[in-house]
This record gives structure tokens, sequence and C-alpha cells, in this order.
């Protein structure tokens, strides 16, 4: 660039750039790629299955209800005392004896640094051929079939094969929601109006940076949408699962209640088959890229995430967000995770209280994911302000499990404060889940979407492992301590939002577009 400020090189280049937008996504342009009413309303209809009941809430408090029952009182001889909430409750794990929320964190940890293992080799298949829709199949299908693996494991006994559905449900659910979300950006960019503001935008009847913004706008919608739709069938879904919890009347004994869990993550695997059928058939298999000389399949994924976090380093808008997302995605997975556990143990894994509890979360959060939307929409707000609204909320979480570090009068000690919690998320902090996916779209080049959404995906798996291990180790060394992480969770998201502040969305469509031009030229895949 030779010593030009971006916004020169923008003006210098303006004509030269003015269709660049629309030539990355070239090799879609055809009709039979347009999204469809009914294709992007099975998009939304997978998210309702997909929706984490069985991987994400009932599979883990499952896992932790078997540590409980199998686990004994520290404070009393070993094996010889069961587990009290008063007391706390420990298990031989991997050579060390621990707290059983230290456990959960800890295989926590390994299964997400599976994923990035996992993503590494696989994610980039995406950008190649027609294979995503595949891997969202096979991903889906295993998670299904883990699902119903759950209906085995109904003893305490069985703690350690309640280890590896554990592991597993993870990996497939969010191995299924990685590659499921990474379809969104090319719905929303194939929407009719969107494809009719392009075709404005080359014609010269509109600028750049109205098409930019309106084709924001609508990858917001899709995104916020698809999350609204997700939470109104959640609901219905768990209202069944009040009636199946009274059915098998889970509050009659413990017995009862740990099997009653099994059936739930078993019934909520069904009703994500059904909620997937359409996607698989309707979704269209837009084409992807050509391999590059000499790569393969088995090597693609290293090379792309090679060459993903070199050019992150000449775009420095995304490398700056790749930073906020890997520190911040850390302090809301850990949070949420701890948070849990703590939920867990405060109801005494009740299956009525945690279904009754999500129900509240989920009303919540489709409330707080819609209004979200509402507001930006009428006010035209901008993706990164939107996110860093919700940012706030979420280190005022962290804030609120810090207090607890020395008080059992608050910092989720209560059951009232559980059912706040979970009015608390769903309203101010369940849009992470939306904006955040949205910004990656807004600083990575189109034509390579998905190799920065793989990349993105590893950061975040990666980030992932490191907070609930960290979090475990702070707990066995603050004496089982479990408020304690709130400390370094608040710590590492205040230094997050600097990262977030200093990203200029302006200037990433600039970088981005020299990154496409590079790419098309076959540059990125020589040595440097």
């Amino acid at each position: 660039m030779s010593g030009e400020t971006l916004e020169e090189r923008a003006e210098k280049d303006a004509l030269d750039t003015a269709d660049e937008p629309l030539s990355q996504i070239s090799d879609q342009d055809s009709e039979s790629y347009i999204t469809t009413r009914l294709e992007l309303w099975s998009f939304y209809l997978y998210y309702v299955g997909n929706n984490g009941l069985s991987g994400f809430n009932f599979g883990p408090s499952q896992f932790q209800n078997l540590l409980f029952l199998a686990g004994y009182d520290p404070t009393q001889p070993a094996w010889t005392s069961a587990c009290t909430s008063d007391s706390g409750c420990v298990l031989p794990y991997l050579g060390q004896i621990r707290d059983i929320n230290s456990i959960v964190l800890l295989t926590n940890g390994i299964s997400f640094a599976i994923q990035a293992v996992l993503l590494l080799t696989i994610g980039a298949w995406a950008d190649y051929g027609r294979w995503r829709p595949n891997i969202t199949i096979a991903f889906t299908l295993v998670a299904i079939a883990i699902s119903f693996a759950w209906l085995g494991v109904e003893d305490p006994s069985q703690w350690q094969a309640g280890v590896a559905l554990y592991i597993l449900g993870l990996i497939t659910y969010q191995g299924a929601l990685t590659f499921w979300t990474a379809a969104f950006p090319g719905l929303a960019r194939q929407l009719p109006e969107v494809k009719k503001s392009a075709e404005q935008a080359a014609e010269g009847n509109k600028s750049i940076e109205e098409h930019a913004a309106y084709e924001s706008l609508a990858r917001n919608r899709v995104s916020n949408i698809s999350f609204t739709v997700s939470s109104a069938g959640e609901i219905l879904v768990l209202a069944v699962m009040v009636g199946i919890i009274k059915g098998l009347k889970a509050g009659d004994s413990v017995e009862n209640n740990t099997k009653t869990f099994s059936v739930l993550i078993a019934f909520s695997g069904a009703v994500w088959l059904i909620c997937a059928i359409p996607w698989f058939i309707l979704e269209k298999r837009r084409p992807g890229l050509a391999l590059p000389p000499g790569t393969s399949f088995l090597t693609i994924g290293f090379k792309q995430t090679y060459i993903a976090f070199r050019e992150c380093l000449k775009l420095k808008q995304t490398f700056l967000y790749l930073i906020f997302y890997f520190l911040m995605g850390d302090v809301l997975n850990t949070t949420v995770t701890v948070i849990g556990t703590l939920q867990n143990s405060i109801v005494s894994y009740s299956t009525l209280q945690l279904t009754l509890l999500l129900l509240v979360g989920i009303v919540a959060q489709g409330l707080g994911i819609y209004l979200f939307w509402i507001v930006q929409k009428k006010w035209k707000i901008s993706t990164k302000a939107m996110l860093s609204f919700n940012v706030f909320w979420i280190l005022i979480l962290t804030i609120w499990g810090l207090i607890g570090v020395h008080t059992n009068k608050f910092g989720f000690k209560h059951v009232w404060e559980i059912w706040l919690y979970q009015v608390f998320y769903g309203l101010m902090v369940c849009p992470w889940y939306a904006y955040s996916q949205t910004m990656i779209s807004e600083v990575s080049p189109l034509a390579q979407m998905f190799l920065f959404f793989a990349l993105f995906s590893v950061v975040g798996k990666t980030s992932a492992f490191i907070g609930p291990l960290v979090s475990s180790a702070i707990i066995t060394a603050a004496d089982n301590n479990n408020n304690m992480p709130f400390a370094f969770l608040f710590g590492l998201g205040t230094i997050s939002t600097v990262f977030l502040y200093l990203v200029d969305v302006k200037k990433s469509r600039i970088e981005c577009d020299d990154f496409v031009k590079a790419e098309a030229r076959r540059e990125l895949f020589e040595s440097p």
C-alpha cells in the first residue's frame, strides 16, 4: 500500500472495488442457488432440534448427577459416607482425588481439546466441493445415537461410561452446530432481496457501503430469527418433558430421577432427528472451491488453518476480533459451565427443577434475542455496537459469581438466584451466540468464509478447553471454593473488551478485498 492510508486507498480504488464484494460470490450466482423460504425455514427448524438439551444441558446434568451419587464425603473416611450438598463431594479421577465440579470442568476441557484437533483436520473440507452438508449430517446422526445410548446408563456405578458419553455428546453437538452455523452467511447472501441489492450496487444505483449495511442486517436477521424460532420450539419440547417427568414419577426416588434424566436425553435426540430431516433434504448444495495444487483432503485443514493465522496478521481487524473472540468465548463458556455445576448442586439434581429452570431460561432467551434484533432493526445499529452492549452484561455475570467467593449470601448460592440467573442469562447474555457469529462474517472475506469460520471455531474450542482446565485447577487450589474461578473470568473478560473496541469494520472490508485478490491468484498457498 506504499504508505497510503486505508481511506486513501479506498478512494483511489473506488471503481476497481465497486463490484468486488459481488465478484467474491460469482461461483454461486446461479438462480438455482437462491434461498427459498422453504429452505430458510428448514434451516430454522434444524436449530429447534439441535437446541443443546441432550449434549449441553441434560447430558452434563446426568453426568454430574452420576458423579454425585457415586462420590463420597471428603470430610469422612474414604468411601464411608455418601455425598451431601453441604460438605462437598469427591471422586478419584485421572490420578487425583477431585471435587466433582472440578471433574466436570476437567472433562469439559478434554472434550473441547478433542474438538479443536478434529476441526483442524476436517473443518476446511466445507470450503471445497460440496462436503459441508455431509459433515453436518454425520455429526447430527452420531449425536442422536449418543442421546439414545444414555438409556443404558442409569446407575451410579456406570459413571465412567457417563464420562465417555458426556465427551462424545459435547463433541458431536458442537460439531453439528459449527457446520450448521456456517451455512447462514450463504443463505443470507442468496436471499432474493440481498441479491437485488447487490445488483443495484453493481449497476451504480446503490453505494457499496449501503449494500454492505443491508447485507449485514440480512445476516443479523437470519441469525437472530433462527435463535428466536429455536427458543419457541424448545419451549414446546420442554413442556412435553415436564409431562414425561411427571409420568415417570421422577420426584419419588433418586433411582426414578436418574432414569428420567436418561429418558429426557433420548427424547431430545428423537426431536432432533425429526427437526433435522427437512434441512438434510432441502439444503441446496452450493459449490465450494477447487483444492489448491499440492494439497489433499488429509492436509488441507492444517494448511488452511496455518494460512488463515498467517493472513490474519495482514487482516489486522480480523486478527483483533480473533483475539477478542478467543478471550471472551473462554469467559462465557467457562462461566456458564461453572454456574451450571453450581445450579445442579443447588437444586439437588432434580429433573423437574432443572427442566422448569430451562423453560424459564428459554422463554427469556427468545424474548432477549428478538428484542435485541427489533432494537437493532429499528435504529439500524451496527453489529459491533450490539455485541459491545451484550458483552457488558456478560461481565456483570462474572461479577455476580465473584461476590460469592467470600460470602454465602449471594453469588449463585440460593435457588432464587438460579431462577433470576435464568431470566438474566436469557434476556441479556444469550444474544452473544447470534451477534458473535454474525460479527465473524463482518470481518471475514466472503469467498473463503468457512476458512475463517473454521479458524474461529478452532480458536473458540481452544479457549473453551483452556478456561475449564484453569478453573478446575483454581477450584482445587482454593480448597474446593467453587466461586473462585469468577475472579479469573472477570479479569480475562475485562481485558478482552479492549480488543473488541479496537476492531474497525470499514477497514476490515478493504483488508478482506486484498485477501480475496491474493487468493484468486493462488498466492495464499505459496510459501511466504
